[in-house]
């Protein structure tokens, strides 16, 4: 019903606009005199304008593509699929995709914490009740025993 009713009214409201809509010229000749400006002055507010929206669309892209980044690294960190839209985000801002400096720092101290949890003495702080200068003590004694018994040893 309501498509009935705009085909019927839409079609009439165009025929009484009539030409408006192709007076476009006069329209930027009125806004120009509007502000003040002459032609020449308003088509380079125009042109600034447009320098200003394409920066900012540039800007927005860049952190796009930092974005896209960082959860790029999270997908590979944790064997994650990954996104082709990150992908293509990425290789359209271009090789100048640098991470925030606090971001990489960041990431740096995750990779150091991973490394030292997946070590050996990382699983044992683990535990609880595990004394660990007392069972470095015992490796290390551990270790110099066995240099003196191999350094006695004959065959060696």
């Amino acid at each position: 019903m309501a498509f009935m009713v705009k085909h019927v009214v839409g079609g009439q409201l165009k025929n009484l606009t009539g030409g408006l809509t192709e007076e476009k010229p006069e329209a930027e000749k009125t806004d120009a005199a509007a502000k003040g400006m002459t032609q020449e002055e308003f088509e380079q507010y125009q042109q600034q304008l447009e320098e200003e929206k394409q920066e900012r669309e540039a800007d927005f892209a860049q952190k796009k593509a930092e974005r896209a980044t960082v959860r790029s690294h999270f997908r590979d960190k944790y064997r994650l699929p990954k996104n082709e839209l990150d992908e293509t985000q990425i290789q359209q801002a271009g090789d100048d995709v640098v991470l925030p400096t606090e971001l990489a720092k960041m990431i740096a101290e995750d990779n150091q914490e991973e490394t030292h949890k997946q070590s050996v003495l990382g699983q044992l702080t683990n535990i609880q009740n595990v004394d660990m200068d007392q069972l470095k003590d015992k490796a290390q004694a551990t270790l110099e025993d066995l240099k003196k018994q191999t350094e006695n040893c004959s065959l060696m």
